[in-house]
């Protein structure tokens, strides 16, 4: 554990691509609210409910999301914004997943009036493209293939931010330079967009990085991390010989996989 503490990024190094610094500046409502208005390029009305690390489980049986960070306006409009460092390649069908999932926690019980479900959306931001089409925005909503004008008026908006966009003039300078400033996250970007609201932006940075109580939380969650990690090594592990002493009886990869809990595939993968 020694090892793996001493490989982690100070604080004052963390940037808005790390998940820790972006869900704790987020917290803040007006903070918040600023994020959301650049990238919608919209005025949004005061956020009723501001959450951070919300976890969403629609049944024991059926795999839980957590979002990064979860709010809703006074005008019942639900925004989820993640922050994806990583490359992954899911992103797509994950956010089909998370719309699923949030969709189904918006209604009671018994309630008949799917109108009732609340407009939405997901906003995932990365430091690369998802698309490959040199977009710093990739706003997606379901619309008629016969007729593309003809949108689906269901409430629900996937959108995807690339940090590396090559679009400037489509987006306009406030959105492109946030995502530069989301990477970098420092004085120079700045002191270059000449903008207002990144100004404020940063200074509500700058007060979290200097501040001793967030430093604290900084340590307990990278700890919390590392543990997370060494007991899912171990679990790795026992799985692993597991699937290996059912295969050598002359298991197949189905039973395999059902007596372990996991997919046929990661049995396969196991095996290789």
């Amino acid at each position: 554990m020694t090892e793996r503490k001493s490989k982690m990024l100070p604080l004052s190094q963390l940037t808005l691509l790390d998940r820790f610094l972006f869900d704790a500046a987020m917290e803040d409502k007006d903070f918040h609210k600023s994020v959301l208005q650049i990238i919608l390029g919209k005025e949004i009305t005061f956020l009723t409910k501001n959450e951070t690390e919300k976890e969403l489980r629609v049944s024991p049986l059926l795999r839980s999301i957590r979002m990064d960070v979860y709010a809703m306006d006074e005008d019942g409009i639900i925004y989820n914004s993640e922050m994806q460092k990583q490359l992954k390649y899911d992103l797509p069908k994950r956010s089909r997943y998370y719309q699923g999932m949030l969709d189904s926690s918006l209604l009671e019980p018994g309630s008949i009036r799917f109108n009732l479900l609340n407009d939405s959306y997901i906003i995932i931001i990365t430091p690369y493209d998802v698309f490959g089409l040199g977009k710093y925005r990739y706003t997606f909503r379901a619309r008629c293939d016969e007729e593309l004008s003809c949108i689906l008026p269901d409430g629900a908006v996937r959108i995807f931010l690339n940090t590396r966009g090559k679009n400037r003039e489509e987006v306009g300078d406030e959105l492109a330079w946030f995502l530069e400033y989301a990477e970098k996250t420092d004085e120079e970007t700045v002191r270059k967009s000449g903008s207002e609201v990144l100004r404020r932006i940063h200074e509500h940075i700058c007060k979290l990085k200097a501040s001793e109580e967030m430093g604290v939380r900084y340590m307990q969650a990278w700890e919390e991390k590392v543990k997370e990690r060494e007991e899912g090594l171990k679990e790795g592990i026992v799985r692993t010989k597991k699937v290996l002493k059912l295969a050598a009886e002359g298991k197949r990869k189905e039973e395999i996989a059902e007596m372990c809990g996991i997919t046929v595939e990661e049995v396969a993968e196991i095996l290789e």
